[in-house]
């Protein structure tokens, strides 16, 4: 397998890379654009597109931000609604497998801002069926999590006729350089299909056998094109517009607003993904099986281009991380009724044949890693300069009850100011 010999990203991943004659990868090569871009004029785009949808009553919604109770939800609302003096409203997507710290910063989010919060919970029956179809379709058990994320603003938005979604990062663009910063790229059905959802629309997911139908798939179900086009709904990502650092951002919003942080299982990162008790275990497990890396890898390329770790310093956090075994796999199996063997079948069949074989004794064993990869021929010469600490705090707790042992479906969703 062929690795970035700047940051550790291998030639299987999913969503395409690029090497040049270095040996450096594509994501690395657009993320030196942070440090060459002015990003001062790119702040003014940012503003002049917004200035378009200020409402001139200020009685109506400016614009929609999709949050969570984790990622940059914190920073995108402070940033839009303080600095740029935007009236949001925030949707959320119940992902049904969240953490109390996940919902307390949610709870929190909409208090301090003063924002309107529109939530939706799909059937958790519903919920399973589906999880139990793309689980058989492409080995996921969350692809019912990014359908929501990406599909409920976008619906909210044809509803309420407010036509501007804001959007945090481009994950092409901040991992794999699928495009430029300045092309200006936004949200679209194509891309949320083919990247996002891994080639399945919400249509693809009906099945007889499972007793799921396309009536019950229906908050899922992207909106017509005449729909979209008739409130010209359009979704901008803020990345395109700001030098893009989740780990600076995240700190500001420690030091500002209280955001509480967790240490997770499989990584080192402490800000992302905490409201979501699998994503850092059964999710990242599943993805580890199936492209031979997982997430500490890719929050360990971030950091390396940022320059806050060295490229040995992130195989050694991979190696650290990346072979721990997951704590969530019973809450999973039980609730979706299966057995650690059917997980390992629908899983198995997914395995990347780049990446993974079976020995002679029939057992799963990579045939590469990045672990073997730290001293490769170029890498001295593409080094970036280690600038600054990878640290990530870990906040004290808003209580002393952080148990993740059962599925909360529905959380407070308001903190008493007094």
């Amino acid at each position: 397998m062929k690795y970035c010999t700047r940051c550790l990203y291998p030639g299987n991943h999913p969503l395409n890379i690029t090497f040049d004659s270095k040996g450096v990868c594509s994501g690395c090569r657009i993320h030196e654009e942070k440090d060459s871009l002015n990003w001062s004029m790119r702040e003014e785009k940012l503003k002049e597109i917004l200035n378009q949808f200020k409402s001139k009553t200020n009685t109506q919604y400016d614009c929609i931000i999709p949050v969570s109770g984790a990622r940059d939800s914190y920073f995108i609302v402070h940033l839009i609604k303080n600095v740029y003096k935007m009236k949001p409203l925030l949707v959320t997507y119940n992902k049904q497998y969240n953490t109390e710290i996940g919902i307390r910063n949610l709870a929190y989010l909409r208090t301090i801002f003063d924002c309107d919060l529109l939530t939706l919970t799909v059937n958790p029956d519903t919920v399973k069926k589906i999880t139990k179809v793309s689980m058989q379709k492409m080995a996921s058990m969350y692809w019912h999590c990014i359908a929501g994320q990406t599909v409920f603003p976008v619906q909210t938005a044809v509803r309420f006729k407010i036509p501007l979604i804001i959007w945090g990062a481009h994950q092409g663009i901040d991992q794999v350089g699928m495009f430029s910063h300045t092309d200006n790229v936004e949200m679209t059905r194509k891309y949320r299909k083919e990247h996002d959802l891994m080639g399945f629309e919400a249509e693809d997911m009906v099945s007889e056998s499972m007793g799921l139908t396309i009536r019950d798939l229906a908050q899922y179900i992207y909106p017509h094109d005449k729909e979209i086009e008739k409130v010209g709904v359009r979704g901008i990502y803020l990345n395109n517009f700001i030098r893009w650092d989740t780990k600076a951002q995240h700190e500001k919003m420690i030091k500002l607003y209280d955001f509480e942080t967790n240490d997770q299982l499989r990584t080192f990162d402490r800000y992302n993904d905490i409201d979501c008790f699998h994503y850092s275990d059964i999710h990242d497990y599943i993805k580890f099986l199936k492209y031979g890396y997982s997430k500490v890898l890719d929050h360990a390329c971030r950091e390396i281009r940022l320059k806050r770790l060295t490229r040995e310093e992130g195989i050694e956090l991979v190696r650290k991380y990346s072979l721990k075994a997951p704590q969530t796999m019973k809450i999973f199996s039980d609730w979706l009724n299966i057995t650690e063997k059917g997980f390992h079948y629908f899983v198995d069949k997914y395995r990347n044949s780049e990446i993974w074989m079976k020995n002679d004794s029939q057992r799963w064993v990579l045939k590469d890693s990045i672990l073997n990869h730290a001293a490769d021929e170029g890498v001295n010469s593409v080094r970036l300069e280690k600038i600054d600490d990878c640290e990530f705090e870990l906040t004290d707790h808003k209580t002393k009850d952080n148990s993740t042992s059962k599925y909360t479906l529905i959380g407070r969703g308001y903190v008493d100011k007094n």
